[in-house]
C-alpha cells in the first residue's frame, strides 16, 4: 500500500511557493501582451462561432488568457489575500466587458447572423459542464503549481471553454436574443465559478501559505460566501442536466419503439417525428386505415418503451380502405391518364429520332457533303394573339466543303415537301 501511495505523492514536484505566487500574479493583469492576446482571441472565437468552425473555436480557446484572473481569484480567496482578490476581480471584470463588447460589435456588423450548431451548443449548460469546469480547473491549478507543467494548460483551456460562451453571449446581445445571452452567460459563469473553486481547493490541499493576518470571523464570512455562490451556480445546472438526460432517454426509447411498429396488417409507418422538448412522438401511417384495435396495440406497445399515451400522436396519412369507390375510380382514371400522356411523350421522342434518322439518310444520299442532322418539333411563340403555330426544326452540319446557296435553297424546298409543311426552319452549320 505504501508503494502504491508513492505514485500519488506530489509534494516533491511542487514549485517554490514564491514562484507560484509570482506566476499567478503576473497572469492576472490585462495589459500589454495579455490585453492584445485577449482582443485577438475574442475576434477569433467570434469568427469561429459565426462560421461554425470547430478548429477556429479551439484555436481561440488555446490563445485565450482568461484562465489567469480566474485562477488568481481562487488562489487569493484560498490564501485570504484580499488585495490580490480585488486586483484579480478588477481585471477579470474588464476582460468580461471587453469580450462582450467586442463580440457584440462583431456580430452586429457580420453579414451572417444564423445561429449554427457550435453557437447553440453554448446556450444550454448542464451539471456536466460543472464537472468539466471543476476537474479541468483542478488540472490547471495543479499544472501551474508543478515543476513539470507539460501541455496541461492548453488542454484545460480547451476543456473548460471560457471564450466561446462569452462570445455567444455577445451574439445574444447583438441579435437581441436574450435566451441565448442568459444561457451562454450562465455557462460562462459555471466555468468561471468552478475553475475558481478548484483553484481554492487545490491551493488548500497544497497548503499555500497565507500571506496576511486574517481573523477567524473573516474566514467564516468568506467560506459562507463561497458556499452560497456554489449553490446558486450548481442548482440550475442540476435541473438542466436532469432535463437533458430525460430528453436523451425519450429520444432513444422512441427510436427503439418505432422500429417495432413499422408494419401493422396493411398499414405502414410513413414517418415519425420526435419532439424532445415537449416529449411528443408523432406517428404518421399510410395504407389501410388504422382500426381502434391497432391504435390500442400501438399505445400498449409504447408503454413497454416508457412512452406514455399522452406523449403519443397517431395520424393517418394516405388511406386506401377509407375511400369511396368513385374516389378510387377517379384516382385510377387520373393515374391511367398520366400514364397514357407519358407513353405518348415517349412515343413522340422515339418518332422524332426515327424521322430524323430517315431525313439524314435521304439528305446525305442527295448531298454527300452533309455530315449530320437533327430533327425536332416545337411551337413558335410571339406577341401575336392566338395559338402558337407548330414548327419543324432541322439542324444540318457539313464537312470541310459547304453547300452552295442554291443547294441550301433546294434542301429547304425539299424538306417542306417531304414534311408536307411550310413551317420548316432549317439551320446550316459548317
Amino acid at each position: 500500500m505504501k508503494k502504491w501511495l508513492e505514485y500519488l505523492e506530489i509534494d516533491s514536484e511542487i514549485e517554490d511557493y514564491e514562484k507560484i505566487h509570482q506566476t499567478i500574479e503576473k497572469d492576472i493583469v490585462f495589459k500589454g501582451t495579455n490585453l492584445w492576446i485577449l482582443v485577438f482571441a475574442i475576434v477569433v472565437a467570434s469568427v469561429g462561432l459565426n462560421m461554425n468552425s470547430t478548429a477556429v473555436i479551439i484555436g481561440a480557446m488555446l490563445i485565450s488568457p482568461l484562465m489567469g484572473p480566474i485562477n488568481g481569484l481562487g488562489y487569493s480567496i484560498a490564501t485570504y489575500n484580499f488585495g490580490l482578490f480585488r486586483k484579480a476581480l478588477k481585471n477579470f471584470s474588464f476582460a468580461v466587458i471587453a469580450g462582450l463588447t467586442a463580440s457584440s460589435v462583431y456580430f452586429l456588423i457580420s453579414p451572417v447572423s444564423t445561429a449554427h450548431s457550435e453557437l447553440l451548443a453554448r446556450t444550454s449548460p448542464t451539471i456536466y459542464d460543472v464537472i468539466i469546469a471543476l476537474f479541468g480547473g483542478l488540472a490547471g491549478i495543479l499544472a501551474i503549481s508543478s515543476k513539470q507543467k507539460g501541455n496541461v494548460i492548453p488542454g484545460v483551456a480547451i476543456a473548460t471553454a471560457l471564450m466561446p460562451p462569452l462570445c455567444t453571449a455577445g451574439y445574444g446581445l447583438a441579435t437581441v436574443q436574450f435566451n441565448y445571452f442568459f444561457g451562454a452567460f450562465y455557462l460562462f459563469t459555471i466555468n468561471t465559478v468552478f475553475i475558481g473553486i478548484s483553484a481554492i481547493v487545490m491551493s488548500q490541499v497544497l497548503k499555500f501559505p497565507i500571506r496576511t493576518v486574517v481573523e477567524e470571523k473573516h474566514k467564516k464570512y468568506v467560506n459562507n460566501w463561497i458556499t452560497t455562490i456554489i449553490l446558486i451556480t450548481i442548482i440550475p445546472s442540476i435541473y438542466f442536466g436532469y432535463n437533458l438526460v430525460q430528453k436523451e432517454r425519450f429520444s432513444e426509447n422512441a427510436a427503439k419503439f418505432t422500429r417495432t411498429i413499422g408494419v401493422l396488417e396493411g398499414s405502414y409507418l410513413l414517418r415519425h417525428e420526435v419532439n424532445t422538448d415537449k416529449e411528443l412522438l408523432t406517428l404518421i401511417y399510410g395504407g389501410n386505415e388504422l382500426t381502434d384495435d391497432q391504435k390500442l396495440l400501438i399505445t400498449n406497445t409504447a408503454r413497454q418503451f416508457s412512452i406514455d399515451s399522452s406523449s403519443l400522436r397517431i395520424q393517418q396519412g394516405f388511406s386506401v380502405n377509407g375511400m369511396e369507390n368513385n374516389v378510387l375510380e377517379n384516382y385510377n382514371a387520373e393515374i391511367n391518364r398520366l400514364s397514357s400522356k407519358l407513353k405518348n411523350q415517349n412515343d413522340s421522342i422515339k418518332n422524332y429520332y426515327t424521322l430524323g434518322k430517315q431525313l439524314y439518310n435521304e439528305l446525305s444520299a442527295l448531298y454527300p457533303v452533309i455530315t449530320s442532322s437533327s430533327y425536332s418539333e416545337g411551337y413558335l411563340n410571339s406577341s401575336i394573339k392566338g395559338n402558337a403555330p407548330k414548327i419543324s426544326i432541322i439542324y444540318i452540319t457539313t464537312g470541310e466543303k459547304d453547300l452552295t446557296v442554291s443547294d441550301k435553297d433546294q434542301v429547304k424546298e425539299w424538306l417542306r415537301k417531304r414534311l408536307n409543311s411550310e413551317n420548316v426552319k432549317v439551320v446550316f452549320d459548317k
